[in-house]
């Protein structure tokens, strides 16, 4: 008898395991929307890839770019969400990008430096495929991708290196829907490429011709950013 009870209980033990792990769901119906909007806001962290060339100036000089340091930028933005799926859905988010670098330019023999800062204000408009896995209790991981066109509205003239206005990015990322009593809470870390050449070449604005020498430095700059932001959906 003893024995029987004894493998009962084992046969209902991970009943009992699955019981103790189901939750009461959060807003059950609430992917079920076709279309639905919210707003995030979050952190970034902006980075410049240069590619240095050498050139050598009339007087030997010989300068080479790099990021002095990273200084962590701020971003806020809307999202329009698009339902294609039980899994998949279509995400267009409106965002607005608050960064700034500070740009060194080292001179190879004397160690000479010169300091630029760069302060950027970005609209962007990425469009993101987002894939969902299923949702257990209230939470649900996701991945997504896409692209994201840009554009920066505070380029400055007469500095050292003079930056296009149009950027685009090609962007991944992962987070998770976390399913609150009234909304849903998304953190979210998404991480964006640039395949352009941001750097112009052409310096009619420049009335110091010494800082031409920066710019013939330069073959290439191209632009990456991580962002950490929070969605309220």
């Amino acid at each position: 008898m003893k024995r029987t009870i004894t493998y009962i209980l084992l046969l209902l033990l991970p009943l009992f395991a699955v019981a103790q792990e189901r939750k009461v769901q959060n807003k059950p119906y609430i992917d079920y929307r076709v279309l639905h909007y919210g707003f995030f806001i979050g952190t970034h962290m902006q980075d410049m890839e240069f590619v240095n060339n050498g050139f050598v100036t009339e007087n030997g000089e010989s300068w080479y770019a790099d990021i002095a340091n990273y200084n962590p930028g701020f971003s806020v933005g809307v999202l329009a969400n698009l339902r294609l799926g039980s899994y998949m859905s279509l995400r267009v988010i409106p965002t607005m990008h608050f960064g700034q670098n500070l740009v060194r330019f080292r001179e190879q023999h004397s160690g000479e430096v010169s300091k630029q800062s760069v302060k950027t204000t970005y609209i962007a408009v990425p469009v993101h495929v987002k894939f969902a896995a299923e949702r257990f209790n209230n939470y649900r991981p996701y991945v997504t991708a896409g692209v994201s066109p840009m554009w920066n509205l505070t380029v400055k003239k007469q500095q050292q290196l003079l930056l296009k206005k149009f950027d685009f990015m090609v962007e991944v990322g992962f987070g998770c829907d976390f399913y609150l009593p009234f909304f849903k809470l998304i953190p979210e870390l998404k991480f964006s490429f640039s395949p352009l050449d941001v750097l112009r070449k052409e310096r009619p604005d420049l009335l110091d011709a010494n800082y031409l020498k920066f710019t013939q430095s330069v073959d290439r700059v191209t632009s990456k950013m991580v962002t950490l932001s929070l969605y309220f959906e």
